[in-house]
């Protein structure tokens, strides 16, 4: 129904920045809340940024001040802007999507899912 593909992984330094990128194909609602999930090895699957269909937003402590979500509400397409980016903040990251207008903090709420990014900080 509908389709999420992330793009803009890859292996930065740190201190760099990323910009990743997700976009929607197929069928869409009216309203939409999405965010971005990141799991690294070992560790559970941790919502990083939200963004409502109004445009509120939240960020997880451990990325605020660094990390921007954006969006196109006519594609249902968001961005993930990375700046400053440390070693703890590797791993895979994942778009998701809820045809809702409110965020969620929790990955069971989210609908529709990308196949993930791979993001690689070096030290």
């Amino acid at each position: 129904q509908v389709q999420l593909v992330e793009s803009g992984g890859g292996l930065v330094q740190a201190g760099g920045s990323l910009r990743l990128s997700c976009a929607a194909s197929g069928r869409t609602f009216s309203s939409y809340a999405m965010g971005w999930f990141r799991q690294a090895p070992g560790k559970e699957r941790e919502l990083v940024a939200a963004i409502s269909s109004g445009g509120s937003t939240y960020y997880a402590d451990s990325v605020k001040g660094r990390f921007t979500i954006s969006r196109v509400n006519a594609k249902i397409t968001v961005h993930l802007q990375m700046n400053s980016l440390k070693p703890e903040d590797t791993a895979v990251y994942y778009c998701a999507a809820r045809p809702y207008y409110s965020i969620s903090y929790y990955d069971n709420d989210y609908n529709y899912w990308g196949q993930g990014t791979q993001v690689t900080v070096s030290s």
